[in-house]
């Protein structure tokens, strides 16, 4: 179910172009806003994301933006703004995975995840906030093993995911005064492509949740929706976890 509690509004999705951020794309269009997201590699489902919110009477634009990328993102930033006039709604869903034991990490991997996970959104939100007036809010995606991390092979990813919790809090207190809010949210194991309830681990994830199945990448974006929406405007500075019980 969606409402029209954001017309009017302008959102940047970034890694809008498959999984949870097409989902949050779609679901703040259908909600009424005017969405900008940006891909790296998949123009081609960023297309189709963009004519899914077309065909349903939305408005919205795919922009290659590579989150490696200080420049590109600041660029993205700026055309969303220049094509809609306004930026209300800032989503740092891009992220990426790299999985292995701290002695056999290279270097490399943690670098790049953590200026894919934590700095861009930094490079972001600090490029998005220069057009936020009252109102203007600041999501992030984390994950649920910033909070618990229960396996092996994940300094790096839970490292990223843990640090953007502190991040997010500086941004409430940074922002609060402004009316912008900052929150994070943490999905657990949730059916893309990325990581498939059908996958070869995915029973193995089951067994530790209270609620034994994974989520949908459509409920994490209802989660985001109203963060982003005028029910959310009181919160800020919060990390929100949606699991499935995994973490309980």
């Amino acid at each position: 179910m969606s409402s029209q509690g954001l017309n009017g509004k302008a959102a940047l999705v970034t890694g809008g172009s498959r999984g949870i951020g097409a989902a949050i794309a779609r679901r703040l269009a259908a909600d009424g806003a005017s969405v900008a997201l940006t891909y790296v590699n998949g123009e081609e489902q960023a297309r189709a994301v963009v004519g899914e919110i077309e065909a349903a009477g939305g408005r919205a634009i795919a922009l290659k933006a590579d989150n490696r990328d200080a420049a590109a993102i600041q660029e993205a930033v700026s055309e969303a703004v220049k094509t809609f006039g306004r930026l209300d709604i800032l989503v740092n869903s891009a992220g990426i995975w790299r999985a292995a034991p701290i002695d056999e990490l290279p270097l490399a991997d943690f670098d790049e995840t953590m200026e894919v996970n934590v700095r861009a959104p930094f490079v972001a939100s600090k490029a998005a906030v220069v057009h936020m007036g009252e109102g203007g809010r600041i999501i992030s995606i984390g994950s649920n093993l910033a909070e618990r991390v229960t396996d092996t092979s994940l300094s790096a990813y839970s490292a990223s995911k843990a640090a953007l919790v502190g991040l997010t809090k500086a941004l409430a207190r940074d922002l609060g005064s402004r009316g912008i809010t900052a929150n994070v949210v943490h999905p657990g194991s949730t059916d893309t492509d990325m990581n498939p309830a059908s996958g070869p681990h995915a029973e193995h994830q089951r067994q530790k949740m209270a609620t034994p199945r994974f989520g949908k990448a459509e409920e994490i974006a209802g989660m985001v929706a109203w963060l982003a929406g005028p029910e959310g405007r009181f919160v800020t500075g919060a990390a929100l976890t949606i699991d499935g019980g995994a973490n309980a």
